[in-house]
């Protein structure tokens, strides 16, 4: 079935066992951030069997997918209200930045009998999520410690996301010294003090990781192989543990310039186009509905991608040293935005391959 994305086991294990060592070196525990890629449960399953702290998820769904895995579960986004019930239920740790919404966590936890852990978010200058003014936070811990069935669990910051703020031993140590000041202040201990994403690995690996952050959280860093401060591919992992795999559907020779007056396209964008000549024009059956066709590459360099619409993507294969006809696949890999994409794309097939001559087809 096409398009199809290919996911290879072994090599996103061999991205984790790679990031856990490097973690562990500066001791530092690791949250698998399973978003990107849908926490497709037989992928989770397979690849969390070892180096792997916690689970992280922005959906509550995703995460009560994975329930009968017993690793512990990190909600990342900040929990609805609407969602509170399942919250509970699902999740083992949650991150949150309103007393409104802890306090209706408190009652649900109440209500199911258990315990919540949560992590209190603190924005350090990504203008995101969390307490940016340091008073509010120390006020809201106070509310927070007198919940029954609330524990604080920790502090996180979240960074690059938004604002694209690089983490740096400044901003990450006020995330460090804040959580001192919580354990000073109430005698109590903070298990988590997490200093972002993927982006925070150039700091650690420099040995610039200010003492007390003890976690973070990675997503791309495993499935891509690259740290995201600076996008640099990591020594030892993979950067196509993920493929996208499209089928040829036309080709023909056609000029280079749309003829006639030109409007906006589907999508409300007026195109601007440049004149060069007669160019051998493939279609391949994806599109923007499917594909961010801005995060994505061909294998084949010589490939161009000219465009997509909804449901076709237009290449150009003039000058081609390989013959390409209809039928024939085109790979890709994939940048962060295209693999969300793809992922989350019921139109696009997931591929599990376990070992090199052994695939399973996954209709997701």
């Amino acid at each position: 079935m096409y398009p199809r994305l290919d996911i290879n086991i072994e090599k996103l294990k061999t991205n984790i066992k790679v990031l856990s060592d490097i973690c562990k070196t500066h001791n530092i525990d690791m949250a698998m951030v399973t978003k990107s890629y849908c926490a497709i449960p037989e992928v989770v399953e397979e690849i969390t069997k070892e180096n792997v702290d916690y689970i992280a998820d922005s959906r509550v769904s995703n995460l009560k997918a994975l329930n009968h895995i017993g690793i512990p579960k990190i909600l990342l986004r900040i929990p609805m209200l609407s969602e509170v019930e399942e919250v509970i239920k699902y999740v083992d740790i949650s991150f949150n930045s309103e007393l409104t919404t802890i306090y209706k966590l408190n009652e649900e936890a109440q209500k199911q009998n258990v315990i919540h852990k949560i992590v209190v978010m603190v924005d350090l200058g990504d203008l995101r999520e969390g307490y940016f003014d340091e008073e509010e936070l120390y006020s809201a811990v106070e509310e927070i410690l007198k919940l029954k069935n609330i524990k604080l669990y920790g502090l996180a910051t979240n960074l690059t996301c938004y604002g694209a703020i690089i983490p740096s031993k400044e901003n990450l140590g006020r995330l460090a010294y804040l959580a001192g000041e919580i354990e000073n202040r109430h005698n109590t201990r903070l298990e988590l003090v997490s200093g972002g994403n993927s982006s925070s690995i150039d700091l650690m690996m420099k040995n610039n990781m200010p003492n007390g952050i003890t976690n973070l959280r990675l997503g791309e860093a495993i499935v891509l192989g690259r740290e995201t401060a600076y996008g640099v591919d990591l020594e030892g992992t993979y950067q196509d543990a993920f493929k996208l795999v499209c089928e040829i559907v036309e080709i023909k020779e056609k000029p280079s310039l749309p003829i006639g007056e030109i409007g906006v396209d589907a999508f409300g964008n007026k195109p601007v186009y440049e004149d060069r000549g007669i160019l051998t024009r493939a279609i391949v059956a994806i599109g923007k509905q499917d594909i961010d066709i801005t995060s994505i590459h061909p294998v084949d360099k010589e490939i161009e991608i000219l465009g997509a619409s909804s449901d076709h993507m237009i290449l150009n294969l003039r000058g081609c040293s390989n013959k390409y006809s209809i039928g024939d696949k085109i790979e890709f890999t994939l940048e962060y935005g295209g693999l969300v994409t793809a992922c989350t794309s019921q139109y696009v097939y997931k591929n599990v391959v376990y070992y090199k001559d052994i695939e399973k087809q996954l209709a997701y």
